[in-house]
């Protein structure tokens, strides 16, 4: 897992809406990245969709948002479009994102064991450096902890 005070992983990776987003191009704003399993999965949802609702709340807060998982462009357009979420998506399909931020790791469901996205948001301060890390997000109320954090 990336250690707070570490400057974060630099990345470039394509969007919902078409576009390509680098570490680099975010300097003097704080970040929310937030790294999720699949997209239109009910926890996801959930998690992406209090987003959503406290966007405005974390805007003001002066932080961007952005969601990361290893689903495709197409399939967080589609996510995107269905529950209007006014952030950006990006498609981290090899995981090489997740990997470099620690989030990448083995996982359990039904005894069976495979790899896959550790539910974590990184929030990144405007130097792009790592501020606070939530481990083990769990999905409802989440939003409202990175406003606590975002708020001080």
């Amino acid at each position: 897992m990336i250690a707070v005070g570490k400057k974060a992983p630099e990345f470039s990776l394509p969007a919902d809406d078409g576009s390509t987003i680098s570490l680099a191009d975010l300097k003097g704003r704080k970040v929310v990245l937030f790294f999720y399993p699949k997209d239109d999965t009910p926890g996801c949802t959930t998690e992406s969709c209090e987003l959503r609702d406290s966007w405005s709340a974390i805007t003001a807060a002066g932080a961007l948002v952005l969601g990361v998982s290893p689903d495709s462009v197409a399939s967080h357009a589609k996510f995107s479009s269905k529950f209007s979420f006014p952030y950006r998506l990006l498609a981290d399909t090899d995981h090489a994102m997740a990997e470099a931020y620690g989030v990448w790791g083995e996982k359990s469901m039904y005894g069976r064991k495979y790899w896959g996205i550790l539910r974590t948001t990184v929030l990144l301060d405007e130097q792009g450096k790592v501020e606070h890390v939530f481990e083990k997000v769990k999905p409802k109320g989440h939003a409202a902890e990175v406003l606590e954090v975002l708020r001080g």
